[in-house]
């Protein structure tokens, strides 16, 4: 997979500070080529006027969500990127404020040239501590790009008071436990944090363990969202666990938004790692388990009406 060129997306609700952090990085020194795709909302794109001229090249998506009409527009950019391999480091897909994540996501599974020469490496969220929780009573979107996040940048925090803060950050844990989390102004934040996160590899997403949730810790549960982790201690049996897993994203996709885990199978000396965007499911087995490390098996669900006990019970299940 090292050979993948890493696919960021950079989501966040309109004037969270996107583009701010969009021109941090083209402009910062880090001495690295980037392709950027700003997918605007409207007949006139303004946005890549906004971003800075480094020497990147921005390609503009115009007039539409970047859900239906896009994506047939954006596996055409990507496809002529990948051919011009060697000119980047990485690609940026800049989402509209309007836009679920979800369908941007799942287009690096679903088309098999981009999925070939590209890896979605991160969805990172920016979001406005002032406004968010505004947003998430309203805005469903606002919901769902923090939801889908493997990083989210809690931008603007100048303009609340510490109080307001950890309410902010409350509401973000309860929809989404295990993204990383970044408090800042300007989204100074660096940019390590954010690109080349290889968010695929749990070990980067159990930055947070999730097993924080189990010890009751941060019990704020939000309405609508969920988020359910099971732990195995040990191997999970493959001929149970991909039968399962395939058959739950498939039953339950349109309620999950991101799945994510790391498994042992037995007699397999790598890793078997998976993530799925609702009923699209990618895996692969990467990253040899470390001499003495414990083989445990993990997954993560973060979705909407899930049945959070049978999910438990379907997947203990499938211990050897």
């Amino acid at each position: 997979m090292s050979d993948k060129i890493p696919i960021t997306v950079l989501t966040g609700y309109l004037g969270a500070g996107k583009t701010t952090l969009l021109n941090r990085i083209l402009t910062e020194p880090h001495g690295k080529k980037y392709a950027v795709i700003v997918n605007e909302f409207g007949e006139i794109g303004i946005d890549n006027e906004l971003v800075v001229g480094a020497d990147e090249e921005v390609f503009e998506m115009n007039n539409g969500c970047i859900c239906c009409t896009v994506r047939g527009d954006l596996i055409r950019i990507l496809d002529g990127l990948m051919k011009r391999k060697g000119k980047f480091d990485a690609i940026i897909v800049e989402t509209t404020g309007l836009a679920d994540p979800a369908p941007v996501a799942q287009t690096f599974f679903m088309d098999q040239d981009v999925s070939d020469a590209a890896r979605l490496d991160a969805v990172v969220t920016v979001a406005d501590a002032k406004w968010l929780s505004e947003r998430l009573k309203d805005a469903p979107e606002a919901k769902s790009q923090i939801a889908f996040a493997d990083v989210i940048i809690l931008n603007k925090i100048d303009l609340v008071s510490p109080a307001e803060l950890e309410e902010v950050e409350g509401r973000i844990r309860a929809i989404n436990p295990y993204a990383k989390l970044h408090r800042t102004q300007n989204c100074a934040v660096p940019i390590s944090e954010v690109l080349d996160r290889n968010a695929f590899d749990l070990d980067r997403i159990l930055d947070i363990e999730p097993d924080f949730l189990e010890q009751g810790h941060h019990h704020h549960h939000d309405e609508e969202m969920q988020s359910i982790s099971v732990k195995i201690d040990g191997e999970v049996d493959p001929e149970r666990f991909m039968p399962w897993i395939s058959n739950l994203t498939q039953v339950e996709g349109a309620n999950i938004l991101r799945c994510k885990g790391i498994v042992a199978f037995p007699g397999e000396p790598k890793r078997f790692v998976f993530q799925g965007v609702h009923m699209i499911l990618d895996g692969d087995v990467q990253g040899d388990w470390k001499p003495g490390q414990k083989r445990t098996s993990k997954v993560v669900f973060i979705g909407r009406d899930l049945n959070e006990k049978a999910i438990r019970e379907e997947f203990l299940a499938c211990a050897v």
